[in-house]
């Protein structure tokens, strides 16, 4: 993986890990379907199998687009991904201190909903979910059991 890859597209500023990588972003279509790659990437490198790391691309999906939700377009984010312990460890860091995702009372298998499903998904696919509040926002963090081939 990149060390750097803030050079190549501004906004997007990535740092290797072992076992993962944490980068700061600028939110944007092109960034998360970037990170979306990365996460895949990184996890089939520390050796996930492929459908606990489509888990947690979908994941992180879901808690980038709750961030810009909460926060608008463009905000800046930081996403950390990594395998530790047998487990897939995701955080998605925003500058909002005060507002924490809440799960809507949709359904999943309701067919009229356009929106609100997000954290139902992230429950079903972790082993649960929290928000830990910093000086400069909060992270809302999770597990994904993994499976390492």
């Amino acid at each position: 993986m990149a060390e750097a890859h803030g050079t190549l597209n501004p906004g997007f500023y990535l740092r290797s890990r072992p076992r993962g990588f944490v980068v700061h972003l600028l939110a944007s279509g092109e960034n998360l379907r970037a990170v979306r790659e990365l996460t895949g990437r990184a996890l089939a490198e520390a050796g996930v199998d492929s459908a606990t790391a489509e888990s947690a691309q979908l994941v992180v999906s879901e808690l980038v687009g709750n961030s810009v939700r909460a926060c608008g377009p463009s905000v800046p984010l930081v996403v950390e991904v990594s395998v530790r312990r047998g487990a897939v460890v995701l955080g998605v860091h925003d500058p909002d201190p005060v507002g924490v995702p809440r799960r809507r009372g949709v359904a999943m298998d309701d067919a009229e909903a356009e929106s609100g499903r997000g954290l139902a998904l992230v429950e079903l696919l972790t082993s649960g979910w929290r928000v830990v509040r910093s000086p400069v926002g909060k992270q809302v963090r999770c597990r994904l059991e993994a499976v390492t081939c």
